[in-house]
């Protein structure tokens, strides 16, 4: 990991990786819209979330029941998409009502009432909010509803051990159905990871490399890095003596706002960020001869933060 190297580097006393949090809301069924089983309380944990990953069974075991009695991916992935769509719509159409009562009065918001609508269309049509084109001002006025097929989403195809490296068919076909809702499939396996947390760091190399998986692109580090990219997220690096730390950002941010996620002070205060590639730091092999070779650059207020920049931000309050 890049965190390792920088601390090594560094001789940092202690390295903070970032963070990414996966709510687990197992058990929605069929009628959660309506409030079958938990429905409710797992949906309103879902609004609260940036992105789904849908966890779809795509292996055969006689000793792992299915609750519908066969596996079919496609059939699973549909039930739960309908239940959230079917929330969605109930949302949408709660508050389209309301609107008509507040555009009497003068009070309905037309970006809302324009957004409401053409996110209705497409749930009526049979396909999730995310499909509905809004402009900035229309997604600005529904944010807070929390549209669940408004969000990102990302297939996890969970598959046997043997089939992490290639997949198989039921993957395949979870794919095609990906592909068509605008969704991200990854290949990943309960059975490989739960084994893997078992094994020390070289054990778990040989693992992989036995079923054809590097570790870089094994089913949870490949998930992690789907979810940064449907996310438009990025890091960047602090690192000294003291510490070495990853810091999650949106791509695109400024150095002062990137600065911001340290400390406020930070951003009101911002001078400049003396920055260095990743790349170009560990192939100097300390700061001071990328210093020496020119590759540590001072950017100002302007600068967008790229991937994998050590920054050190000099401000003053």
């Amino acid at each position: 990991p890049k965190i390792g190297l920088l601390t090594e580097i560094n001789k940092s006393v202690k390295s903070v990786p970032t963070t990414l949090e996966f709510v687990d809301v197992a058990g929605l069924v069929k009628g959660a819209s309506a409030g079958e089983g938990l429905g409710n309380k797992f949906l309103a944990t879902i609004r609260q979330c940036d992105a789904i990953v849908h966890v779809v069974r795509c292996f055969e075991d006689e000793n792992v029941i299915h609750v519908d009695g066969s596996v079919d991916p496609v059939r699973d992935a549909e039930l739960i998409n309908l239940e959230l769509a079917f929330a969605d719509l109930a949302v949408v159409e709660k508050r389209l009502e309301r609107m008509k009562k507040d555009r009497k009065t003068g009070k309905a918001s037309e970006e809302e009432a324009t957004a409401l609508e053409k996110i209705s269309a497409v749930l009526n049509n049979d396909e999730p909010a995310r499909n509905a084109e809004l402009d900035e001002a229309e997604e600005e006025a529904i944010k807070s509803f929390g549209l669940l097929t408004r969000k990102k989403m990302i297939y996890a195809a969970n598959v046997a051990d043997a089939d992490l490296a290639e997949g198989n068919e039921m993957a395949e076909r979870l794919g095609a159905l990906a592909e068509k809702e605008g969704a991200k499939v990854v290949l990943v396996s309960a059975q490989v990871e739960a084994e893997l947390a078992e094994l020390d760091t070289e054990d778990r190399i040989d693992f992989l490399d036995s079923l054809g998986v590097t570790i870089d692109d094994c089913g949870l580090r490949a998930l992690v890095r789907e979810v940064y990219d449907i996310l438009e997220l990025q890091t960047y690096y602090t690192s000294g003596e003291t510490e070495t730390r990853a810091w999650t950002i949106k791509q695109g941010w400024s150095a002062p706002k990137a600065a911001g996620v340290i400390h406020g002070d930070f951003e009101r205060g911002f001078i400049r960020a003396e920055t260095v590639a990743y790349t170009d730091l560990v192939e100097a092999g300390s700061e001071a001869e990328a210093k020496s070779k020119g590759l540590l650059r001072s950017e100002g207020k302007d600068y967008i933060v790229q991937e994998g920049d050590v920054i050190l931000f000099r401000f003053n309050v």
